[in-house]
Order: structure tokens, then C-alpha cells, then sequence
């Protein structure tokens, strides 16, 4: 729903290939010229066709038009993006590889590469999960008005983007011409999880004349929710066999011929997640404009809230050549196990067959992000050559995430899988779901828990001039500086602890001697009825894992009650039992410099660019382009710790030699510098009105994460009696003195235009990277306390 003060006003950023077109004039001796009222490059197609740069673009149809639910769903429309689709890809979300989906889309690469830097109306944004881009999906897509894609930026543009650069843009007041008011709901409906869920988002908008100058409001406010549920199954990898009929089939040892080797999984996994996000964006700005001076100052916040829950039932099997198949099972030509029942024999629970090992899983995960930016910009026409410009700005953005799981722990007697199924087909026997079903054949496994905050503000000034030459060749000279201040603070920890196992001091806690809140759960609905439903299973009961830290603090009382009565019974001594993992702590976040969890980094940077835009019209083929360079230097600062927990020698230890340490900590600043110069060169070539060809060449820097720069290391020493000896090992969680990654790259397209709205582009681009930060092993000699290296 729509309404507008007359005369109607469409928004400029839609594009001008919607078919909004008035009369200038109806003499009918005269000719008729139709105009259209959007103006021709707020449109996607003309951005890319008239910009300086390669750029790709999407234009919202209208206010809170997007197209899409998620800024990371628009991005994925344009060439050379892929977006991730699960929720491993941001380090700070609670997520396990590839086990999670993301019914939105996660992480953006562009052109294969993820060194993606995000603006807001071409200022630096980003979230406080310890990078430095945006997570694109916690911003609402109903407050854009546009998204603008560069592969290859000029010197005017800020630092650090190799991979590309996405900048967000928002409507301003001017871009409509008079009193502007939209509204729009939507519902979606979640047939797996079957929740239905809203949208909807309203802008209000006016300009108004005044002697004091043309002044200009406008306010947006934008509020989504979705619910979605997943299922699915997951098989483990798989593994070589010579004889998978046989425990120990395959031994490195004894390899058999290629063309004799079964691949066999170690089972198949499944589960059901139900995920909730709450986003909510406003968006407000203010405009005025007096002869050749204008201002507008703008504020921006993002909220997200998420929210998810499942239950997972995994295969656990120590080692993978224990697993067999029993015989009359069918392999593909490659060997590869199609169907087939799955055991395994050697896996034992107190001396009794346990059979496949599986784990079921209740894990709760929450976050909360939110960004701010305000931002004010001043520009001044000097003269009909001069422009002058100041942007300052000022971002703030925070989140706080804990996720929570608790594990039981049994065994599968087999598992008859056909893999040749879509999903995959699972067979269970009478013997095998009474099983599965009776509490007293699991025992309480684990838990672990994750808790994560950061926080990160940004204060930047621009200031930039051009000039307009009056020349046949050379047409407008703009250089400025950016000057920009940065702080990131994040502070993690993540803490798994065994409940009871067969390696534990007590062995396993069964709950037919240790009951505790469970619930038999039997994944209704699942898939949506394709398929065979898994069978009923026991898990542990949500509320252990939305309870903590109160009912894991009862789950280790629990275990070490386990572990006194099984050592009592064997006159053994219960001290084991008020070590780890039975002396449990619950895992917090502190504001102690000297804990490991916390990283505090400070950046800051001053650049200066020059860029020259030229234009050779008088040649057959006309060719414009631009010319730049930018310097950018950064200085940061992290503090940090060395420390060493050193454990006591017995004197059996002290004897044989082995080393002592004494317990240290030793606080440790760092403080890294370096200089970019950044040169670029874009050049466009105009065959026709229809086909061109671009030409770009440019050096690019991205810095590391922050958490790549954390200056923390932690040194161990294990001593064993039996032999007696001792291992020395450290962990540095990263390097506070790294460089960026740097890149060369080069691009060549060609565009043909065909229409005003269809476009074909082929591009060629190669980009080589040096500096690129891996992760490898170092030596350091420590000194003992009695002075030897």
C-alpha cells in the first residue's frame, strides 16, 4: 500500500525502465518527446553500462522493494557472487561446519575469492565479529534502495578489497519530489516447520522550502521475522576396505590393489533444526540545500536476533576399519557402498556388545547483533570548477552469542541404509527401535558450551576536492584524505567437558542409575513424509540445554556421583573424581587483559588519493577513463599475554631430569605499521551505443581479521611417569605483527547492450595474490628454572 502527495513522485532509485512517461508536449504540428521521470542511471543496467568501473548493480522496483528477504539473497543475482549456505562461514555464529544450513545465505565471494569489503553509502561497515565486513545478513533489505558490486575499484575508494566491494545505498529525501509515504506487509508461511511469519516496513518522507534554504526528512523502519525448519541426513566419509565383510578389513600395511578396495561410510547421521531470526532496521535522514551549499546528516541501525534449536543423532565410531558390512550388500562400479547393513562387532559398552556408536544431541544457539552508524556530509560548490567535500562519520556495532548442548551417548545395533535414495532410506527391525527407545541402554556423554561478545566502533573523516578541467582531453581532477581511528574488542570461550566415558575415571553413567530429563523423540513430519521416518529415540530433554549453567552444574554432579560409587565399589581412591572433567566451572567471558579469550585491537590509518578521469572523444573508437593512486598507511597496536600454567614434577620426574617451569605471565604490547601505495588504472572503450569493452589494472590490499591479530600465546608441558617423560607444546591464537594479503589484478569485459534491459557480459580476470596468512608451526627455546635453554 502506497500513498503520495500529488504530484505522484516515483522513487528514484527505482529503475528507468518501468514505463513512468508523461506528455512535454501535445501541439500536434510539433513533435512529441516522452520523458521518462526516473532519471537513466538509477537504473541496474545503466550503472554497469555508464560507470568508470566494473560494476554490477540491483535497484529496488520501489521503496522496500528489494526483491529479495536478505541482502545476501540480492547479492547472489550478480555475476561472479556465490553466497554460502550454511552458518559455519561467520567464525563468531555457533555452527559446525557443513552441518548447519542457512535458509538466508551466509558468507559472499566474489569472483572465488571472500576478501569482500561492505559500505554504506560508500562509507566502511561493518559487524563486531572480529573481521571487517558487514555480515550481510543481519542488514534489512527493505531499507536499500540499491546494491552497487565493484570487481576492480579506483583509487577513490577505500582499501581492502581484492575480492570486490559491495556498497549498500539508502534513499535520501531529495531523491523524491515531494511528500512521499509507502507501506508494505508481506506473510510467509514455512510449510516444513509450518509457521507462518511477518514482514512489513513503512517510510515517510518530505521536502519543504524556506528562506533559510530547501530542507528534507525522511524516515524508514523495516521489520521481518522468519521461522524454517531443517532436516536432513548426513553420511560420514567414507573409507577403504579390502575386505569390508571383516572387522580390520583394510590396514595401510596391507593395501590391496585399487581396483579390489570397497569404500564404506562409518553410518548415517540425521537431524531437525528449527531456526528464528528477528531483524529490524531503521533508517532516518535529513537533508538541506541552500544556493551552492548542501548537508545531510544520517543515521543507520541494524538489530538481529537469532535463534535455533535441534535434536541430532550422530555416529561416534572410534575407528572406521571397525565398521562392517554384512554380506550380500551391492557396490557401484567404483566400489563405492550403495546398500547394505552396517556393523560394528568390536565396540563394547563394560564388556557387552554396544554396536554402532551413536550420540543424540539437544543444543539451543542464540545471538544478538546490532549496528549504528551515524554519519554527516557537507559538500560545497565553489565555483563551476571547484567541489568540496567532508564526510564524518561514526560506526558502533556489538553482538553476544551462547550456545549450548548436551549429548547422550549409545549404540545402533546395525543400520540397513540404501544409499541410492533421495534422502537417503533407513531400515529399522523391532529389535533395533526397542533400542533405540529404552532410556536405560544410554548414558550421559558430554557437554559444551560456547559464549562469545565483541564489540567494534570506527571513527573516520573524508575530505575530498575535484576540479573540472576545461579540456579537450582531461576532465576532472579529485584527490582527498581519510583519516580513520578503529578499536575491536572480542572475548570468546568455548568449553567441552566429558559427562562420563569409558576413559573416564567412573566409566559411563548410565541413565537407568542416573535418570535425568529426556524425552523420546521420533522427528515428526520428517523430510515431509518422503521417505522412511527415522524411529523413535531417546534425547536429552531442551531444557538441559537452555538451563545452563544451573542444570549442567547438576549433569557434573551427577557424573561425579558416578564416578565415587564406581571407584568405591573397586577400593580404588575417589580423588580423580574432584579433578577435571567431574570439578566442573561454568566458562565466562572476562574483562581480565590476561585471559585468553579476550583480543583488543586499535587500528589506524591515514590515505591520501589522486584520481584523474580523462576522455579521448576525437578517436574512432572513444575512450574515457581514469588514472589514480592511493597511499594508505596503517598503524595498529595489541595487547596481549604469554603465559605458562607449568605443571608440579614428582620427584620420580626431578630424578630423571625432565625440566621445570615456573608459572608465568607476561603482559605484552605490540605495535605493527606499514605503508600501501595502491595504483589503478580503468579505461573503457565505446564501439557503438551498444557494445563496449573495459580495461582495469589495479594493486589491492586486505588486512587481516582482527582475530588473526591476536597477540596471546599459551605454552604446556605434559609430564607421564611410565616411561617418565615430558611434551612441550604452545599455541599462539595469532600474529598482532602481520601484513595484509596483497594482489595484483588485471580485468578485461565485454559488454553488449542489446535493450534498455537486457545486457550480455563476458569477463576475463585474473588476480594474483602474495602474502597470503596461513597458519603454521614454529620452535621457541624456553629457559627452565635452573637457567638451561
Amino acid at each position: 500500500m502506497a500513498q503520495e502527495a500529488p504530484p505522484p513522485a516515483p522513487a528514484a532509485s527505482a529503475p528507468a525502465s518501468e514505463k513512468a512517461e508523461e506528455k512535454m508536449d501535445v501541439n500536434p504540428q510539433e513533435p512529441v518527446v516522452i520523458t521518462g521521470q526516473r532519471k537513466a542511471l538509477e537504473s541496474a543496467q545503466s550503472i554497469k553500462k555508464n560507470a568508470e568501473e566494473v560494476v554490477d548493480s540491483v535497484v529496488a522496483d520501489d521503496i522496500g522493494k528489494l526483491r529479495d528477504r536478505s541482502v545476501t539473497e540480492v547479492l547472489q543475482r550478480l555475476p561472479g557472487i556465490t553466497i554460502d549456505r550454511t552458518m559455519a562461514a561467520d567464525k563468531n555464529k555457533a555452527g559446525d561446519a557443513i552441518e548447519h544450513f542457512s535458509a538466508e545465505g551466509s558468507t559472499v565471494t566474489i569472483r572465488g575469492l571472500s576478501y569482500v569489503r561492505s559500505e554504506l553509502n560508500g562509507r566502511d561497515s561493518f559487524s563486531a565479529n572480529g573481521g571487517r565486513a558487514l555480515s550481510f545478513e543481519d542488514v534489512p533489505p527493505e531499507l536499500m534502495s540499491g546494491i552497487d558490486v565493484y570487481k576492480n575499484p579506483s583509487a577513490e575508494h577505500i582499501e581492502g578489497a581484492i575480492g570486490g566491494l559491495v556498497d549498500l545505498r539508502t534513499a535520501l529525501p531529495f531523491d523524491f519530489k515531494g511528500a512521499k509515504g509507502a507501506f508494505s506487509l508481506e506473510a510467509a508461511h514455512a510449510q516444513l516447520g509450518g509457521k507462518t511469519t511477518p514482514s512489513f516496513s513503512g517510510l515517510l518522507a518530505n521536502r519543504w522550502n524556506t528562506e533559510a534554504g530547501e530542507f528534507g526528512a525522511l524516515v524508514h523502519y523495516a521489520y521481518s521475522k522468519v521461522a524454517t525448519r531443517t532436516d536432513g541426513y548426513q553420511v560420514s566419509p567414507y573409507y577403504p576396505r579390502a575386505d569390508p565383510f571383516a572387522p580390520e578389513g583394510f590396514k595401510l600395511s596391507q593395501p590391496a590393489a585399487p581396483a579390489d578396495l570397497k569404500w564404506v561410510p562409518t553410518g548415517v547421521s540425521w537431524r531437525t533444526l528449527n531456526f528464528e531470526r528477528e531483524r529490524q532496521g531503521l533508517y532516518g535522514g535529513l537533508q538541506w540545500r541552500k544556493d551552492n551549499v548542501s548537508s545531510s546528516l544520517t543515521y543507520f541501525q541494524s538489530r538481529y536476533k537469532l535463534h535455533w534449536d535441534e535434536n541430532a543423532l550422530f555416529s561416534t565410531v572410534g575407528s572406521p576399519f571397525d565398521m562392517t558390512v554384512d554380506p550380500g550388500a551391492e557396490f557401484d562400479a567404483r566400489g563405492v557402498l550403495v546398500r547394505g547393513t552396517l556393523r560394528a562387532p568390536n565396540e563394547t559398552d563394560n564388556g557387552a556388545p554396544l554396536g554402532i556408536p551413536i550420540g543424540t544431541n539437544a543444543r539451543d544457539s542464540n545471538r544478538v547483533s546490532d549496528t549504528r552508524d551515524l554519519s554527516w556530509i557537507l559538500n560545497w560548490k565553489v565555483n563551476d570548477r571547484w567541489t568540496m567535500r567532508s564526510e564524518l562519520q561514526g560506526v558502533r556495532a556489538k553482538t553476544h552469542g551462547l550456545d549450548s548442548h548436551v549429548a547422550i551417548g549409545s549404540g545402533m545395533l546395525k543400520q540397513q541404509v540404501d544409499l541410492s535414495t533421495f534422502p537417503p532410506t533407513l531400515t529399522f527391525d523391532a529389535a533395533d527401535r526397542s533400542r533405540l527407545a529404552d532410556p536405560s541402554s544410554y548414558f550421559w556423554d558430554s557437554d559444551q558450551q560456547a559464549i562469545d561478545k565483541g564489540r567494534a566502533t570506527q571513527k573516520a573523516w573524508r575530505g575530498d576536492a575535484s576540479y573540472q578541467f576545461d579540456h579537450g582531453v582531461l576532465r576532472e581532477l579529485r584527490f582527498g584524505v581519510r583519516i580513520t581511528d578503529r578499536e575491536a574488542v572480542t572475548n570468546q570461550v568455548k568449553q567441552w567437558q566429558a559427562l562420563s566415558a569409558s576413559w573416564t575415571a567412573g566409566g559411563r553413567a548410565h541413565l537407568g542409575d542416573y535418570p535425568g530429563p529426556t524425552r523420546l523423540y521420533d522427528f515428526p513430519n520428517f523430510f515431509g513424509g518422503e521417505g522412511a521416518a527415522p524411529p523413535a529415540i531417546v534425547f536429552p530433554d531442551m531444557s538441559l540445554a537452555t538451563g545452563f549453567p544451573a542444570t549442567t552444574q547438576q549433569l557434573h554432579a551427577l557424573a561425579r556421583e558416578n564416578c565415587i560409587a564406581q571407584l568405591t565399589a573397586r577400593n580404588q581412591s575417589t580423588a580423580p573424581c574432584n579433578t577435571w572433567p567431574f570439578a566442573w566451572t561454568a566458562p565466562t567471558l572476562s574483562d581480565d587483559p590476561s585471559n585468553a579469550s579476550r583480543n583488543t585491537q586499535d587500528e589506524r590509518t591515514q590515505a591520501i588519493y589522486g584520481q584523474l578521469r580523462f576522455g579521448f572523444d576525437h578517436l574512432r573508437y572513444p575512450v574515457d577513463g581514469n588514472v589514480g593512486l592511493r597511499v594508505v598507511h596503517t598503524k595498529s597496536t595489541a595487547q596481549g599475554y604469554v603465559k605458562f600454567d607449568a605443571p608440579v614434577l614428582t620427584d620420580a620426574q626431578r630424578a630423571a631430569g625432565l625440566p621445570e617451569f615456573a608459572d608465568s605471565a607476561q603482559a605484552q604490547s605490540f605495535k605493527n605499521s606499514y605503508t600501501n601505495a595502491l595504483p589503478s588504472l580503468n579505461l573503457r572503450m565505446k564501439v557503438t551505443d551498444r557494445l563496449q569493452f573495459r580495461f582495469a589494472y589495479a594493486k589491492a590490499i586486505a588486512r587481516p581479521d582482527f582475530g588473526q591479530l591476536q597477540a596471546y600465546t599459551t605454552f604446556n608441558q605434559s609430564n607421564a611417569d611410565n616411561p617418565v617423560r615430558t611434551t612441550l607444546t604452545g599455541t599462539a591464537k595469532g600474529n598482532p605483527l602481520l601484513k595484509p594479503v596483497r594482489a595484483n589484478s588485471v580485468d578485461l569485459t565485454a559488454e553488449y547492450y542489446p535493450s534498455r534491459s537486457t545486457s550480455f557480459t563476458v569477463a576475463l580476470f585474473n588476480k594474483q595474490l602474495d602474502d597470503i596468512i596461513i597458519g603454521q608451526t614454529t620452535f621457541r627455546r624456553l629457559v627452565d628454572t635452573s637457567g638451561q635453554l
